[in-house]
């Protein structure tokens, strides 16, 4: 299943830099690391979004490792790196980089990685913060059993609330089925919100990245890609949500998928955003082996306003209303008739 558009790979219950704070640095292996190089060219080559990008990605890849640039490094995280740093250093992608596995996720010798799901939920906390004003905050959309009963919860607990506040100022990415199940209580009719364009050469081989999402709709093109309209689809039994004032809260830390969120309910007019211009991850892609300790994230898809032609990678969603991160709940509040601070709205939640 790939992940449209995450901020940091959701291979496990623990991160990558958690489990290297308990973890030894594992040794560098001059032969594993030739191989890895290899295998990121290669895969770059076929699947990253940007066809051009991609030849550039490969071609300094295999010239430095011509040159012996990867030959020597302290430990493999060192080295992984600085493949890192030569990549962005080529084409800036706030989602491609390599990483080293934490331990407990590698698999065998042939290098499969049992990358398991998140099983927690993603949703952050939530309630009644002031009399109509529903109030929920997310760290991520993983997807799973829990994230989507928690969700489905709080909008059937909430379906009667005057404003909606949705605070994404620590989400940092995620996949689509949180937003649809959002989008299909905060929308009165079925809207087209954006586009998403996968490179054609990885559905050729791979076949659709994407679970069967009835949101999204194949549009022709001739274009080296497959593209899809993502359409917000509104249940069948409505709520007051519909009429709802709804804001949307963001930060500098406000990623990937959460972006998403951000520019369909922009280019929509759904939300009022309030807060701080977004992080600027904007392509979607999914996790790969490349070796036995090593995995990248490898974007093979963008996502875009069909108006402008335009996403947001490297540059975020500006919000319409600008205020520093901490006080955007502040100001939602005020934009919605009710002059309290959000310590004060949010001290009803603990």
């Amino acid at each position: 299943m790939l992940l449209a558009a995450v901020a940091v790979p959701a291979v496990s219950q623990t991160s990558p830099q958690a489990a290297a704070s308990t973890e030894a640095p594992d040794p560098f292996v001059a032969a594993e690391a030739h191989r890895t190089v290899e295998k990121l060219a290669t895969t770059l080559e076929q699947d990253f979004v940007l066809p051009k990008a991609a030849k550039a990605y490969a071609d300094m890849l295999r010239n430095n490792l011509a040159a012996g640039s990867y030959a020597r490094f302290p430990d493999a995280k060192s080295f992984a790196a600085k493949v890192t740093e030569d990549i962005q250093a080529v084409h800036s992608d706030r989602h491609l980089r390599l990483h080293v596995i934490p331990l407990a996720q590698r698999g065998g010798s042939d290098g499969d990685q049992d990358y398991r799901p998140l099983t927690e939920s993603g949703q952050a906390k939530s309630g009644w913060i002031a009399p109509g004003i529903a109030y929920v905050a997310f760290t991520m959309f993983p997807g799973n059993e829990a994230s989507l009963s928690d969700l489905r919860k709080f909008l059937d607990e909430h379906g009667d609330a005057d404003t909606l506040i949705i605070d994404a100022r620590q989400h940092r990415g995620g996949g689509l089925a949180e937003i649809d199940m959002i989008f299909g209580e905060i929308f009165d009719q079925p809207t087209d919100l954006v586009l998403m364009d996968t490179r054609r050469a990885v559905e050729e081989r791979e076949g659709s990245p994407f679970e069967d999402l009835g949101t999204l709709h194949l549009i022709p093109t001739s274009d080296d890609v497959v593209r899809r309209m993502h359409r917000a689809q509104p249940d069948s039994s409505p709520t007051r949500l519909r009429q709802a004032k709804v804001y949307y809260l963001t930060s500098k830390r406000t990623a990937s998928a959460a972006e998403h969120l951000a520019l369909a309910l922009k280019r929509s007019g759904r939300a009022t955003i309030v807060g701080e211009n977004t992080r600027g991850a904007g392509n979607y892609g999914t996790m790969r082996p490349m070796g036995s300790i090593f995995a990248a994230f490898v974007p093979v898809g963008r996502t875009y306003d069909p108006d402008t032609n335009k996403g947001w990678e490297g540059t975020g969603i500006a919000p319409d209303v600008a205020v520093e991160a901490p006080k955007a709940l502040d100001e939602a509040l005020r934009l919605a008739g009710r002059p309290i601070s959000g310590e004060e709205a949010l001290a009803a939640l603990r």
